[in-house]
């Protein structure tokens, strides 16, 4: 007769959703309404009626968050954005915060 032994393991694996990071857009007045639309549009993959309402309101108070994602992603896109400006001679400027 043989005896089968069977051993249960339990693990608690806890999971946790990654810490999530505004992108802030900032206001200045050299670089083009239409570059920033389209940064938004491109990059940040805003429909066109988003975009401009996006551009307005960074125009009119001076900043605005463009999206919320973990790190690595907010980052990305805020360096494609920067060095598309930076590219087309834009001091358009950036930042990332934590939520």
């Amino acid at each position: 007769m043989s005896t089968f032994e069977s051993t249960k393991e339990s693990t608690n694996i806890k999971t946790r959703e990654p810490k999530q990071y505004n992108v802030i857009m900032l206001n200045d007045d050299f670089t083009t309404m239409e570059f920033v639309v389209s940064v938004l549009m491109d990059i940040f993959k805003k429909d066109s009626a988003t975009a401009n309402q996006l551009m307005m309101f960074v125009h009119k108070n001076g900043r605005a968050v463009v999206g919320t994602y973990p790190y690595d992603i907010a980052f990305t896109k805020t360096t494609k954005a920067l060095e598309r400006a930076k590219a087309e001679g834009f001091p358009f400027r950036m930042t990332i915060e934590e939520a």
